[in-house]
């Protein structure tokens, strides 16, 4: 024949047969490495800011998203704040488009 014996054999599984938790072992190195160092700070850094627009008060002055710098001076809703930018001009803007607090009242003068 022209066929020799040696290419009908069945090849032996390389590692044996099963689960092998070595091969795994770099892709969960990895997901560790990432969780600790992206997903985790991140996460911490939402609370933070979360925690912060929540306790927003009037006479705080804060930072908008577009760079905009002014006072809070009346608290609408759970999800908008009136805050004003210049004399006599006041917008409204969403909570979470604040980015930081400049300064906060004091808090006896809180006034919501």
């Amino acid at each position: 024949m022209l066929i020799s014996p040696a290419y009908a054999q069945a090849a032996a599984p390389a590692g044996g047969a099963g689960f092998d938790i070595v091969s795994f072992l770099p892709l969960i190195l990895i997901f560790v490495v990432f969780y600790f160092f992206l997903i985790r700070p991140q996460q911490k850094r939402m609370k933070e800011h979360k925690a912060m627009v929540q306790a927003l008060r009037r006479g705080d002055r804060v930072v908008t998203a577009g760079g905009i710098i002014g006072t809070v001076t009346k608290v609408i809703d759970d999800a908008e704040v009136q805050v004003e930018i210049a004399e006599n001009v006041k917008v409204r803007v969403m909570r979470a488009t604040i980015t930081d607090v400049i300064s906060k009242t004091p808090s006896g003068k809180d006034g919501e």
